[in-house]
């Protein structure tokens, strides 16, 4: 198991808590398995859609899985 801080590690910790593979998640995002490996330990930075389709698919705020807060909840979406 690693131990190093990632940089993006809290996609990598969400995923694994869900009990998802990479290939599962990189599914969801269109992209490789490599690719999502790529964001999840920051060599390649993800696109805002991408953050966007995680948070979404995990219930989560583009804040928490970016970690700028440690609280998980979702702000209340606009009315469409």
């Amino acid at each position: 198991m690693r131990t190093e801080i990632l940089k993006y590690g809290r996609i990598r910790d969400i995923r694994m808590d869900r009990g998802l593979t990479q290939e599962d998640v990189a599914k969801i995002l269109h992209v490789s398995q490599n690719t999502y490996s790529q964001y999840e330990i920051g060599t390649t930075r993800y696109p805002l859609d991408a953050v966007v389709t995680l948070a979404e698919f995990y219930g989560v705020s583009v804040d928490y899985l970016v970690g700028l807060t440690d609280e998980p909840t979702p702000y209340p979406r606009k009315k469409k």
